[in-house]
């Protein structure tokens, strides 16, 4: 059998989880892959998963096959990538997923060029704060924001997402400046469901800081706690990729500006290095030039 097929196989199996979602995303039968996967098991002299009824798991030995091998077939779709010609136009269709507030805020537009510079591609956007499941809703491309990913998704990083406190300038004409984080606390505090619900952390002069904080707000959706904070309802932490454009209109303040919120990253997350779309891979492109190391809404 072809060995670089078995590689391939053998990752693919790594990356779902089980023989029969890499069967489905190779187009193969599970006998083919179980074929497969014994080939290079035979090959290398050592087992490289532990097989239960339902899902596989690595041995040590596959683990640090694993690595090597995605290394090699990163480098064989290099080359085959650096042969290619070097004005092929993107064509085809996408589907990524992103969370409504980057997705409309930023993400709309950032679609909207790439198409007017490739007319021949195609791009359907799924929106929520749900972290879907890529193989099972056929997502090619899934736009994170996070402090850490888990270790096992394959991701590129794209940007910064930074954040900052807010509040409208009525809330605090009528409540208050706070000076420090302690002063949070006497505050109705809008939250993340999923990032700080109850403890707000920040770093003052290099030190790492953190205030319990509670309020009558609480969303899952930035979206929501940004429209809370414009109508006064009290302080919130909010991305900067939304929050920047309210200030500079004079609807928000930022509150405590010499305590930083934890940073986190924008990510692109995708299913699988070999089974990854040339124009998915081109979006990606695109993606991270426009957004940069320095965020554009951070330097306006």
């Amino acid at each position: 059998m072809d060995r670089m097929t078995a590689i391939a196989v053998f990752v693919e199996i790594a990356e779902r989880g089980s023989l029969t979602a890499a069967a489905e995303a190779l187009d193969m039968s599970r006998a083919m892959v179980t074929r497969y996967l014994a080939e290079l098991e035979r090959w290398l002299g050592v087992r490289v998963l532990h097989r239960t009824t339902r899902r596989v798991g690595l041995t040590g030995a596959g683990e640090t096959a694993l690595a090597r091998f995605r290394q090699m077939l990163e480098i064989g779709d290099d080359l085959r990538l650096a042969l290619a010609a070097d004005d092929a136009e993107p064509h085809g269709q996408i589907r990524i997923t992103a969370s409504m507030s980057f997705g409309a805020s930023h993400l709309a537009a950032a679609v909207a060029d790439y198409l007017a510079r490739h007319p021949h591609t195609r791009i359907d956007m799924v929106l929520g704060e749900r972290a879907v499941n890529l193989v099972e809703e056929r997502i090619d491309l899934a736009i994170r924001i996070a402090r850490e990913l888990d270790p096992n998704l394959i991701a590129r990083r794209l940007t910064v997402c930074r954040s900052v406190l807010c509040a409208a300038p009525a809330y605090l004409a009528q409540r208050g400046r706070p000076q420090r984080i302690e002063e949070l606390a006497a505050h109705n505090c809008l939250t993340h469901h999923y990032v700080g619900r109850s403890l707000w952390e920040f770093r003052h002069r290099g030190e790492p800081c953190s205030v319990a904080v509670g309020g009558n707000i609480s969303s899952n959706e930035a979206t929501v706690l940004v429209a809370a904070a414009r109508a006064g309802a009290g302080i919130a932490p909010l991305p900067t990729y939304q929050a920047l454009d309210w200030v500079r209109a004079g609807e928000l303040e930022i509150v405590l500006p010499d305590y930083e919120l934890p940073p986190m990253g924008i990510h692109g997350v995708y299913a699988s290095r070999r089974q990854m779309p040339a124009l998915v891979r081109s979006f990606l492109d695109f993606l991270v030039e426009r957004f940069g190391d320095e965020p554009y809404w951070d330097r306006a």
